[in-house]
């Protein structure tokens, strides 16, 4: 055999070597591939779930560990992240077929249940994600169930959760993170927590737990990073051990209860970046001895802290924001601040601070908000606030500064707002200030000079000049100021004539030129001004007549024109306006006032005119002459001719006076005998005078259970509400008192109160507190002025707030018959016209009981007959009429909707409601804003609207049981209130603040990205 040969056999061999080798792994590497046990679990997973158009590449031809939503290890799934598909339907038990699932996320999805315990068969799960989704209930009391021995991560945030946290949590000694905020749990959070040694993260904020301290068993846990207790209702003292807590790198404490001392071992934690105790009782002075040199904000705003800012606080040189506003400290702010080369934002207003501000402020770093305002500072401005460029905001109202602007900010384009008001500042205002990108600029109260600019930043749109010195005229172009809203500048030396191209501003809501020297007359027409709300141009020289075009200003609301020398008659348009103010007095007007002002509220409007003139003798004007003249003689003939006919007419009249009056007492008699009136409360009126008022000018509305009528009860105008049962005959008359006599044991502030009953075998009347402003959805979706004689609404936007508010009385009702009523009782029929407002908008719920008692005889939970009306009825209900509280959370799921869109329940056609439109545009991906009610779209306001529209879609799911219950929407409407203002509670002035910045504060920088700020209107 030749060498050749020989080694063409071996070269052989060895290829059939290799090739036998690798057949194993050639087999493993085909199974990796494809591995159809686990794609028919994840294909059968996309059935369960209906086959989202996200899923549409999850298909039996293409390899599951290619699609992005799996990962793959060897030849198994382990990990599953669904995230954002819009999933409406349960988790399955078959998903733990997947033997070696080890991460699940499906968060932000509309999953509804309870807590899936189908989880407790993955054993292997290391991280479970949860959040953002539809669940409901408490959390197991067996939890340490699921994955005990490798579940690192569990995210069980924003859900609607509720009861406790359960002990056995702490079990699960293997977690590193536990998030559960903003949930609705109403119970405790357990002490075992503290048993978790391997927490790095644990997040409870945005809970409404029962009161209670920080367990001291939370202080051992040496390796927790950040710990988030916002809004958790705490109590007691911050654990004088908690400086033992070594690894903390972020406390949020913020908006409890806590009292007592800040501990001085929490400025020794040197992790420490991040430290939020606002809005808490905390007392004392802030610890002195500073060894977290790593800080980047301190918040200790809205506490009852006293002393000074200790010195120390200038070694931070990391500090990016600090927040010391609304507390009580004194004496000076340390120089050292002044240098710190990170300091972005800074907040000492509301304190009793004194002394000069250091000088070196925004010179050193990249300042961006300096809010000292309400403080007894004196001396200058730090000169170079805006050296870096970036300052957007300066807050100095409420001290005794003193001198001339610096200069600076005459160059500083970032600005946006300057709030001065209150001070002794002097000099003219920095001429490129007016140029840059101011949106507020508020320096009343001070003692500024010079001349109003011809041009100012486009997007001004809050100017307050008031109470200083400025003079000269005010200038043509003043056209261009085409955002401003509100203009002040009383009290000032202005003069010459108003320029008509004042007029032309169309965004102005507010103008107040009063106490000035401006001469001449009002521009004849006005351009713009369609939104101004309150006009003054009083005590000043003006003249000539009353221009007609005010009277066509379509929301204007008050007008002072009083202490000119205005001449004429006052224009009849102006009696058009729905004026809750109006001053016209000290001019020369003359004529008769318009009949529309000739009443008690209006006794001040005219005085100091001389030649005007009233019927009305209250109004302190000469009587208007009686009109005379040929075409008021009437001739002889003509006298006697209606004599004649008046004498016949009177004798007629008489006689039928006669019988009417005996027929109407016979009838009284009988009616005295068989009304019953049936009180719940001590009444100012008797049956028989409501009888005699039920007349067809007096009926107000009309629906399926019956008329409503509004009737005065005495000469001071005050009004009751009286229902007269339709088909009222068919009513057992023993039962139907039964039932009433329950509901006229209510007394809520938001259900309206039922004061009697009123009946007959045959006729039925309930007499209700009468509610000023009438129903919601004439509030809503009346859009048509109408008169006010018909008890119809002039279209008023309600704004979102109001709305809000509006949503979280009638919840409440709703709660309290829900749940604090035994037996609870059911409306039936809840929708936005049974949901009544009084004079202040105050909501309150009308009607209960009323489909209870209109329907024939069933089953204790069941109506022969559907009530309600279409677009609020639930669907179990229309199906089955069965009656249980989740109908009504349907209803009043159907009015948040109808809040956030301003469209009617039954929006849509004929076989559709707005719960199914909105239902269909949340799930079909579409932006939520486009739902929204172009009346109430602020920008401010838009994440709590797109809460509530969320909330609605919840409360109208299609299965009841996974409707939330009425105490827990009334929670979820609760939390998306923001903070009310501290100026709302002082009662302070409007200028004193403005809540811009929200709740920017748990970010790295304490101002938001729009710059906001804490201190500002």
């Amino acid at each position: 055999m030749s060498k050749t040969t020989q080694w063409s056999s071996q070269l052989t061999f060895l290829i059939f070597t290799i090739f036998f080798l690798s057949l194993p792994f050639l087999g493993n590497s085909q199974t990796t591939k494809t591995n159809p046990e686990e794609q028919t679990i994840l294909l059968k997973l996309k059935q369960q779930w209906l086959n989202p158009p996200s899923l549409s590449h999850w298909t039996s031809s293409s390899d599951h560990c290619t699609w992005p939503e799996i990962n793959c290890t060897g030849v198994s799934v382990t990990k599953l992240n669904v995230s954002n598909l819009a999933i409406t339907e349960t988790i399955p038990s078959f998903i733990c077929d997947l033997k070696n699932l080890t991460v699940l996320d499906v968060n932000n999805n509309s999953i509804p249940g309870s807590f899936p315990t189908v989880l407790y068969n993955c054993s292997k799960l290391e991280y479970l994600d949860l959040s953002q989704n539809l669940f409901v209930g408490t959390i197991p009391h067996d939890i340490d169930r699921l994955s005990p021995s490798t579940l690192q991560y569990l995210i069980l945030e924003t859900n609607n959760f509720t009861g406790d946290i359960p002990p056995a949590i702490g079990k699960l000694t293997g977690l590193k993170s536990l998030y559960a905020r903003a949930n609705l749990f109403n119970g405790s959070f357990p002490a075992e927590v503290g048993n978790l040694l391997n927490l790095e993260e644990l997040a409870l904020s945005t809970n409404g737990f029962v009161p209670q301290p920080i367990p001291s068993s939370f202080t051992r846990l040496k390796m927790l990073r950040f710990l988030w207790m916002f809004q958790t209702n705490l109590i007691g003292e911050i654990p004088q051990d908690i400086g033992n807590m070594t690894a903390l790198e972020s406390l949020d404490l913020a908006e409890n209860e806590l009292s007592g001392n800040i501990p001085g071992g929490l400025f020794q934690l040197k992790n420490l970046s991040r430290l939020f105790l606002y809005k808490n009782r905390l007392v004392g002075s802030i610890p002195s001895s500073i060894e977290a040199l790593n800080l980047e904000i301190i918040d200790l705003s809205n506490n009852s802290l006293t002393g000074k800012i200790p010195d120390e606080f200038g070694k931070l040189t990391n500090l990016t924001g600090l927040a010391l506003d609304f507390n009580e400290l004194s004496g000076e702010v340390p120089t050292s601040l002044g240098v710190l080369p990170s300091l972005v934002d800074i907040k000492l207003f509301y304190n009793n601070l004194s002394g000069q501000l250091p000088p070196d402020f925004g010179k050193h770093s990249m300042l961006r908000t300096f809010e000292v305002s309400a403080n007894n500072f004196t001396g200058n401005l730090p000169q170079d606030l805006c050296k870096n460029g970036v300052l957007i905001g300066v807050v100095a109202f409420g001290n005794s500064l003193t001198g001339e602007l610096p200069p600076s900010l005459g160059n500083c384009d970032s600005m946006q707002v300057v709030q001065l008001q209150g001070n002794q500042f002097s000099g003219q205002i920095p001429d490129g200030l007016w140029t840059t990108n101011l949106t507020t600029l508020l320096i009343q109260n001070n003692s500024f000079t010079g001349q109003l600019p011809d041009k100012v930043a486009s997007g001004l749109s809050i100017l307050d000049i008031s109470n200083n010195q400025f003079s000269g005229e005010i200038p043509a172009g003043v056209s261009s100021w085409n955002n401003l809203r509100n203009f002040k500048a009383s009290n000032n030396l202005l003069s010459g004539k108003i320029p008509q191209e004042l007029t032309s501003l169309p965004e102005l809501a507010t103008l107040l030129l009063d106490g000035n020297r401006l001469y001449g007359s009002l521009p004849s027409s006005i351009i713009s001004w369609e939104g101004l709300n309150v006009l003054s141009f009083s005590n000043n020289q003006l003249s000539g007549q009353i221009p007609a075009a005010i009277g066509l200003l379509p929301v204007l609301n008050a007008l002072d024109l009083s202490e000119n020398d205005f001449s004429g008659q006052i224009p009849a348009q102006i009696g058009l306006l729905r004026l809750n103010s109006l001053n016209l007095s000290s001019n020369r007007l003359s004529g008769r006032i318009p009949g529309e002002f000739e009443n008690a509220a209006f006794d001040r409007s005219f005085l100091g005119n001389a030649g005007l003139c009233s019927r009305n003798p209250s109004l302190g004007l000469n009587a208007c002459a009686s009109q005379t003249g040929e075409s008021n003689k009437l001739s002889a003939k003509f006298v006697a001719a209606v004599s004649s006919i008046a004498a016949v007419g009177f004798l007629v009249a008489l006689v039928y006076t006669f019988f009417f009056i005996r027929g109407y007492k016979k009838k009284k008699q009988r009616l005295d005998s068989t009304w019953k009136l049936t009180s719940f409360q001590k009444l100012n009126f008797t049956a028989p005078s409501l009888l005699s008022s039920l007349t067809e000018s007096n009926m107000i509305g009309s629906g399926g259970s019956g008329n409503v009528y509004r009737v005065p009860i005495n000469s001071s105008g005050a009004y009751v509400a009286v229902k007269k049962i339709c088909n009222s005959k068919r009513l057992d008359h023993k039962e139907f008192l039964a039932e009433v006599e329950i509901l006229g044991t209510i007394r809520h502030s938001n259900i309206v109160k039922l004061m009697c009953c009123i009946s007959t075998d045959s006729s039925k009347l309930l007499v209700y507190e009468y509610m000023e402003n009438r129903s919601l959805d004439r509030w809503l979706h009346c859009k048509r002025n109408r008169s006010a004689n018909t008890g119809s609404i002039h279209h008023i936007v309600l704004e979102w707030p109001k709305r809000l508010q509006i949503a979280i009385d009638a919840a409440r009702g709703l709660c309290y018959m829900h749940h604090d009523c035994s037996p609870s009782i059911i409306h039936r029929d809840l929708k936005s016209s049974n949901i009544l407002l009084d004079s202040e908008f105050n909501a309150k719920i009308a009607d209960f009981g009323l489909a209870r008692m209109l329907v024939k005889d069933g089953e204790p939970n069941t109506m022969s007959v559907v009530a309600g009306s279409f677009g609020y009825i639930a669907p179990e209900y229309a199906q089955t009429r069965r009656v249980n509280e989740k109908i009504d959370v349907y209803s009043f799921g159907v009015i948040l909707l109808e809040l956030v869109t301003g469209r009617e329940g039954n929006y849509g056609d004929e076989t559709s409601s707005l719960a199914e439109w909105a239902w269909r545009h949340f799930q079909e991906g579409k932006p939520i804003i486009d739902a929204f009610d172009e009346d109430i779209m602020e920008p401010c306001y838009l994440d709590e609207i797109a809460n509530v529209f969320k909330l609605g879609i919840f409360c109208t799911g299609l299965v009841p049981s996974n409707r939330p219950t009425m105490r827990d929407v009334l929670q979820i409407l609760l939390r998306s209130v923001h903070s009310v203002p501290m100026g709302e509670k002082n009662g302070r002035s409007e200028y004193d603040f403005a809540p811009l910045l929200n709740n920017s504060k748990r970010k790295k920088s304490l101002i938001d990205e729009d710059g906001g700020f804490d201190s500002t209107v």
